[in-house]
């Protein structure tokens, strides 16, 4: 019988190009990502190893790879990048991913959040 958890990387902070506005092409800007990812393993973990279980490190390593490596005009196509890091670990059944731009408006933050998953 599967054993299903749900690994959780919340309020990752990177600093990165994101935006279509004149202000957001010049300089990067603070986003704040979340993901929840809805894992499928053969067992539960027995032997209280890593090894055992998806290491959440790819996950925040990669969203700092995407980061870093391009500017992203819209957060769904961010979103939608990092849905696709996290689905390329076939334990993943589900994954979702919240970004938000804390900085753009003083009164409000604003964010984008998608729900992906295997067919």
């Amino acid at each position: 019988m599967t054993a299903t958890f749900t690994t959780i990387l919340e309020g990752l902070e990177v600093v990165m190009g994101l935006g279509i506005h004149p202000q957001e092409l010049a300089a990067h800007q603070r986003v704040i990502v979340s993901v929840r990812m809805d894992i499928d393993y053969p067992a539960s973990p027995s032997e209280d190893r890593i090894e055992e279980v998806l290491d959440y490190d790819f996950v925040r390593e990669g969203i700092r790879a995407l980061a870093a490596k391009r500017h992203f005009a819209l957060q769904e196509t961010l979103c939608e990048a990092i849905a696709a890091l996290c689905l390329g670990d076939a334990r993943v059944r589900q994954v979702t991913v919240r970004t938000s731009k804390p900085d753009i408006y003083p009164d409000a933050a604003v964010g984008c959040e998608i729900v992906r998953g295997r067919g």
